[in-house]
C-alpha cells in the first residue's frame, strides 16, 4: 500500500520540481513563436518518466512486468500500453517504457520502483532513464514535411503507421521517434542534443512560417 507523505516531504519534492530545468527550457519562446497552428507546431514535453527494462518478455518477469506497462512489444516499432504507460521496442530484450512525470516522482512509489518489483530476483534490468532525454512534440498537417527533410525512413502513412516508434536519427543526431496519431509525433532525443535539435526543426519549420509585414 502507498505511503502517504508528510507535509515536508510534499514541501521538499515541491521546491526540487521547481528548481529543474528542462534540456529545452530555453527555447520555449522560440517553439512557440516558430509554430504554425494546424500546419506544424513544436513544444518541449518537459520531465516524463522513462524506465530502460531488459527482460525476457515470454518469461514469468515479462509477463510482471507486462501487467504493469500494459504488455511488451513483441516486434520493431511495435508500442504496447494505453493511456499514461507504454512500453516502446528497443530490441528483442529491451524495452524503454515512457509515461507521465508524475509517475516518475509519486512520493507514494514510482513506476521505476514498481518495476523493479515486478523483475524481483530475476534475470533483467530496470534503469531510470529520466534524465537521459527530453521529449518533443512535433504536430500538424506538415509535420512530417519537416521530419522528411533530415529523416532517412519511409515516412508515408502507407509504411509508418500511427502507434509505430522506431529508433533513427533526425539531423544526424539519434533519437526515438514515435507517430502518436496521423499528424502528430514524439522525438525522444538525448538531452545533450535537444539544443541542436530543437533549432535545427526550428529552421526546418521556416518555410511554414508566414511572411513578415514590413
Amino acid at each position: 500500500m502507498a505511503e502517504t507523505a508528510t507535509p515536508a516531504e510534499t514541501a521538499h519534492v515541491d521546491r526540487v520540481r521547481g528548481a529543474r530545468r528542462s534540456p529545452a527550457e530555453h527555447l520555449a519562446d522560440a517553439f512557440t513563436s516558430g509554430s504554425v497552428p494546424g500546419t506544424v507546431t513544436l513544444k518541449e514535453i518537459p520531465y516524463q518518466a522513462m524506465v530502460g527494462i531488459r527482460v525476457e518478455r515470454t518469461s514469468d518477469a515479462g509477463a510482471r512486468v507486462a501487467s504493469i506497462t500494459g504488455g511488451l512489444p513483441a516486434t520493431c516499432g511495435e508500442v504496447t500500453g494505453a493511456g499514461a504507460v507504454n512500453a516502446l521496442w528497443l530490441g528483442p530484450t529491451e524495452f524503454l517504457v515512457v509515461a507521465p512525470e508524475e509517475s516518475h516522482d509519486s512520493l507514494g512509489g514510482s513506476l521505476v520502483s514498481d518495476l523493479t518489483t515486478a523483475l524481483g530476483s530475476d534475470e533483467g534490468q530496470v534503469v531510470d532513464l529520466s534524465a537521459n532525454r527530453t521529449t518533443f512534440e512535433l504536430n500538424g498537417s506538415h509535420a512530417r514535411a519537416v521530419l522528411e527533410k533530415t529523416c532517412s525512413l519511409d515516412l508515408h502513412p502507407r509504411v509508418f503507421k500511427a502507434g509505430t516508434a522506431v529508433s533513427t536519427e533526425l539531423a544526424h543526431i539519434p533519437v526515438m521517434l514515435w507517430k502518436t496519431s496521423e499528424e502528430n509525433y514524439r522525438i525522444f532525443p538525448r538531452a545533450s542534443f535537444a539544443d541542436f535539435l530543437g533549432r535545427w526543426l526550428l529552421d526546418a519549420m521556416r518555410e511554414y512560417a508566414s511572411p513578415e509585414v514590413p
